[in-house]
Parts: structure tokens; C-alpha cells; sequence
């Protein structure tokens, strides 16, 4: 399937100069979201793992899903303050300034094997403080998983060493 062609190009979203690809026409397409999401489970199979990660939000759009084909727990990356329970934190700077993700103290405990979806990869800064966040309580990740990479940014290089699956490049 040509997703490419389902994917909505948004010129000068969210400022002038940048082309925003729009995912919502994939999602609202049937076979195209069937697809999509397929995809990404073909890269993790065979792989050993405990759960699945996805940051808020589109994250969670692609990884509950996979989570829930492969028999496997879901575990929300939020923006700060959104969870209810004692959290582990990791702040990180953004192009203008800086956010922070949590989740759950009692999520992930040490040896836990972990993917990470998410749907983009770009500079790679939210992927790598989420990388950041588990490793620093003993979780391996297994594996990184993305619906769109854009290729031009290197988010790939600046994540190092790990296996990475896109399904869409730019």
C-alpha cells in the first residue's frame, strides 16, 4: 500500500516553511490504518519483549493497538502532571525550550524489555529522553518503532546504536 499517497501534506503547518504530514487521513482510513499498524507488528515479531510504549498522544494512536494484538502491556509516556501516581520524570529541550515525560514509578522495573512506537520520528529528542527514562531503571529497549521518519533530520543517527523500524521515510 502506497501510504505516501494517503499521508496529507500540510504546507506551512505549524509555521511558515515547515510540511506537516498530516496522519489523520491514514487513520480514518480503514485498510490504510489496518496496514499501518500491521507493519509495525511484522518488525516486532519473533522479538522478546514485555511491553509497549507510546508517548502521548499519537503514540498511543499506533502502540495501544499493537500492544493489544500482541498480547502484550501498555505503557503510557505523558507529558508532565497527567498521571496519577508517584511518576519517574526526564526532562528534555525542545527547539524553543523544554518539556518532561513521566510514567508510573510502578510501570517498569529492572530487566524489564521494552519497544518503544511512536508516530514520528524526527530530530529524535522525545524518543531518546523516553530511551533515557527507562534505561536509567535497568529496562532494555528491544526495539524502536515509527509510523513516519523523516530521514533529512537524522533523528535515526542521534538515537544511536538500536534496532529501528520506520514504515513511512521521507
Amino acid at each position: 500500500m502506497d501510504l505516501k499517497n494517503i499521508i496529507r501534506n500540510v504546507p506551512d503547518y505549524p509555521k511558515e516553511g515547515i510540511l506537516f504530514r498530516d496522519i489523520t487521513t491514514v487513520l480514518k482510513d480503514k485498510d490504510a490504518l489496518r496496514y499501518s499498524v500491521d507493519e509495525i507488528s511484522k518488525s516486532l515479531e519473533g522479538l522478546e519483549f514485555d511491553y509497549i510504549l507510546g508517548p502521548e498522544s499519537r503514540g498511543f494512536i499506533f502502540a495501544m493497538p499493537i500492544a493489544y494484538n500482541m498480547n502484550k502491556g501498555f505503557i503510557p509516556v505523558r507529558k508532565a502532571g497527567k498521571l496519577p501516581c508517584e511518576v519517574i520524570s526526564k526532562e528534555y529541550d525542545l527547539e524553543y525550550g523544554s518539556a518532561t515525560l513521566e510514567i508510573h514509578k510502578d510501570a517498569l522495573k529492572k530487566g524489564d524489555k521494552v519497544v518503544i512506537v511512536d508516530d514520528l520520528l524526527a530530530t529524535g529528542g522525545t524518543c531518546k529522553a523516553i530511551m533515557e527514562l527507562v534505561e536509567s531503571i535497568g529496562v532494555e529497549i528491544v526495539s524502536i518503532n515509527f509510523f513516519i521518519e523523516l530521514e533529512e533530520l537524522n533523528g535515526r543517527e542521534f538515537l544511536g546504536d538500536y534496532n529501528i523500524h520506520s514504515v513511512v521515510k521521507y
